[in-house]
């Protein structure tokens, strides 16, 4: 099995925990701009209203949703390297394409096995 250098492994573990600060960052400000969360929203509102803050919520959960995913991604992705599996398709256990990595630091398959999962 191959294995990637430390040196090579170090800056993109503090690349990936940056993204993962600043994604965090982000859902925070996601939820505190979600309208349901308005300290001074009314019970008394217009239809009209009432549909943007449906509308509004629904969108701040969804993207709240895909950034806990995301999260969550590169938490595997940290998770790889301290067992040493970095670069290793969790999948079928082949080695991730380095371009794919390059491009995606936190993927955990290979293109392959992403296929087949989509």
């Amino acid at each position: 099995m191959i294995k990637f250098p430390a040196n090579l492994l170090e800056p993109i573990g503090k690349f990936l925990r940056g993204e993962m600060d600043r994604l965090r960052q982000r859902e925070k400000q996601m939820k505190e701009d979600d309208p349901f969360m308005d300290a001074d929203r009314g019970s008394n509102n217009s239809l009209e209203e009432d549909v943007d803050e449906q509308l509004g919520h629904f969108d701040s959960e969804m993207k709240t949703r895909f950034v806990r995913r995301q999260i969550l991604q590169f938490k595997k992705a940290l998770t790889m390297m301290k067992l040493g599996k970095y670069g290793i398709c969790e999948k079928c256990g082949k080695m991730i394409d380095t371009d794919r990595l390059a491009v995606n630091p936190e993927t955990t398959v290979c293109v392959s096995c992403a296929k087949e999962l989509d």
